[in-house]
């Protein structure tokens, strides 16, 4: 058995969707069936909910908490049926380290096994100091007491990570695995590597949904991905196959989820237009309560939905709307 099998926080992670009503509040039914269905596929290590797929940034602070609170019972009760032990991690999002922890401890008073803790967007701006950022995880860590997940931006953005930074951040207990989602592949090993060898407790896992092969087959523990969140058991396939060394049934896994992520990412990165594009998908396959997004998002039109059923259709699947 590869070692990964036996690391509790590495494999596959979903980034969930959020369901909406027309009039956008919550749809609780539409989220708890959705999260059944994902919780039970076996081969799910963990659900994360209020990540950017679960538009965490449209989402009021008691929202967040409740929507955490249906992640949490819904995993629960699959885990006592079925004997598993499927993760809830839940997005914390906030300019300031007192905010952050007020999040954190909200999320783990509603039941979330880990956060997942972004950094102040205010830095996407402004930047910071390595201090800031450091000091950043230390606040939220020694206060909140929970599990955490670092949430790695882009290496282009003020507020991506550097390595001594992540080196820092990792000696922190409360800290278990880094969402990598650095987009420089010239460092994607180098950074593993150094990273590991100082933390081999630490799970380093990729979000990049655009570049999933690539960067499981070169060094990675698992993916957290709102491509899972869509297609569980295509990401399964894939991720397994690829950490298990076995190349020739990556590719071919490959082969399937290609012409889709054409479909949901466009050649480009997830976000917004992906995210939206992801759950208009589902609901046009049955699979999701409805298309709604909050604003200030808008709806795709007519003409966009069509063309996304059509594609659909194309590549084999059987849209039911």
């Amino acid at each position: 058995m590869s070692s990964w099998k036996n690391h509790p926080w590495a494999g596959v992670f979903p980034a969930t969707l959020c369901a909406f009503h027309e009039n956008e509040a919550l749809d609780e039914a539409g989220l708890r069936a959705y999260f059944a269905e994902l919780a039970a596929v076996e081969g799910v290590t963990g659900l994360t909910c209020n990540g950017h797929t679960g538009e965490i940034m449209s989402l009021r602070p008691a929202e967040r908490a409740q929507v955490t609170r249906i992640l949490a019972e819904t995993v629960r009760d699959i885990n006592s049926r079925t004997g598993r032990s499927v993760k809830t991690i839940t997005g914390v999002s906030a300019e300031g380290s007192l905010e952050a922890i007020d999040h954190a401890l909200a999320a783990k008073e509603a039941g979330a096994d880990a956060i997942l803790l972004m950094p102040p967007h205010h830095w996407l701006r402004f930047g910071r100091t390595s201090q800031t950022a450091v000091g950043f995880f230390q606040d939220v860590a020694e206060a909140a007491k929970i599990p955490i997940v670092v949430h790695q931006y882009p290496a282009w953005t003020k507020a991506g990570y550097t390595l001594a930074e992540m080196l820092e951040m990792v000696q922190l207990p409360e800290v278990v695995c880094i969402k990598m989602g650095t987009r420089d592949m010239a460092r994607w090993l180098y950074d593993y590597e150094k990273l590991k060898n100082a933390a081999p407790r630490i799970s380093i896992i990729t979000c990049h949904d655009e570049f999933l092969l690539p960067t499981l087959l070169e060094a990675a523990d698992g993916a957290l991905i709102g491509f899972a969140g869509f297609a569980p058991e295509l990401m399964i396939e894939i991720v397994h196959a690829a950490l298990d060394g076995d190349l020739a049934r990556a590719k071919k896994a490959q082969q399937t989820v290609a012409p889709l992520a054409r479909i949901i990412y466009n050649f480009g990165e997830p976000g917004c237009g992906a995210h939206q594009r992801m759950k208009v998908a589902r609901w046009l396959l049955g699979k999701f309560s409805s298309p709604h997004f909050r604003r200030p998002v808008r709806p795709l039109n007519g003409g966009q939905i069509d063309d996304i059923r059509q594609r659909l259709k194309a590549i084999g699947f059987h849209p039911v709307r």
